[in-house]
């Protein structure tokens, strides 16, 4: 086995190197998925960019236009849980980011909307690791980054359905780490707060509603309440951590959740 690469003190960190990988990304039409195809590529991955949202795939290849590694549009609906599991074989760094978000109260939740939520967000990433871990195996060599949340370790009111997802993907995330370790992949979460994505801007309306106040108010006085630093987190800096576990100086970074939220669990 080929020793992991480390930098002597004084020397520079080498640059992330993922030619001849593939990594595959979901939610990558947009948001932190669109940020993290665009490094990883960047890296030189070739990049499966998974995302029922056929022109946001359409644009995303689009803007990658002389980046070392080519992106590839697999239009996909993640509810479909076998082709979500075939989609990821052959995959050398798995990204899994796709998500969606519903505020409400629990005695108001509609049950479907929180089915959908655990099958996109849960079910869908066990099915795309299970898809990923025969080739990762056999080449001893794997990257699996969940991109989870500050709700991952902490939960807010009106957000079942997202943070019971969240919370169980932390632990199939870990789960993943154990199993893998022998086979030299490694599992992590990635844990931001709130990041300048349209699923956020949505919650803003949506958090409106509930809490009966102006959206303005929601960013100060809701979202960002508990942050120590009063800004969203920008999709480029998730993308950073994400590719900071790919490389060889996370060799030894395994069943981690990399938080990236302001302060806020710091209370």
């Amino acid at each position: 086995m080929t020793p992991p690469q480390v930098t002597a003190p004084g020397h520079a960190a080498p640059l992330l190197d993922l030619g001849g990988r593939t990594a595959l990304v979901t939610g990558a039409a947009g948001g932190i998925g669109r940020a993290c195809a665009l490094r990883l590529a960047a890296a030189g991955a070739k990049v499966r960019a998974v995302d029922r949202d056929a022109v946001g795939l359409e644009t995303l290849v689009e803007d990658t236009a002389g980046l070392p590694g080519p992106v590839e549009p697999y239009v996909l609906d993640l509810t479909d849980l076998d082709a979500a599991e075939l989609a990821a074989a052959g995959t050398d760094v798995l990204v899994n980011n796709a998500g969606l978000q519903r505020v409400a109260p629990l005695e108001e939740f509609p049950p479907d909307v929180f089915h959908t939520v655990l099958t996109v967000m849960l079910e869908a990433p066990f099915r795309l690791i299970r898809g990923a871990l025969p080739h990762m195996y056999g080449q001893g060599w794997g990257r699996i980054v969940n991109v989870s949340s500050v709700h991952g370790l902490r939960a807010s009111a009106y957000k079942s359905a997202y943070v019971a997802a969240k919370h169980g993907l932390e632990g199939l995330s870990k789960t993943a780490a154990l199993e893998g370790a022998p086979h030299g992949v490694t599992s992590n979460c990635v844990n931001p707060a709130y990041v300048r994505t349209p699923l956020v801007q949505r919650q803003l309306a949506d958090q409106a509603r509930t809490h009966g106040i102006p959206e303005e108010r929601v960013l100060a006085e809701v979202l960002l309440r508990d942050s120590a630093v009063k800004r969203l987190i920008e999709p480029e800096e998730v993308a950073e951590a994400v590719a900071y576990l790919c490389g060889p100086q996370a060799s030894f970074v395994t069943g981690a959740s990399l938080v990236l939220d302001g302060g806020w669990t710091a209370h």
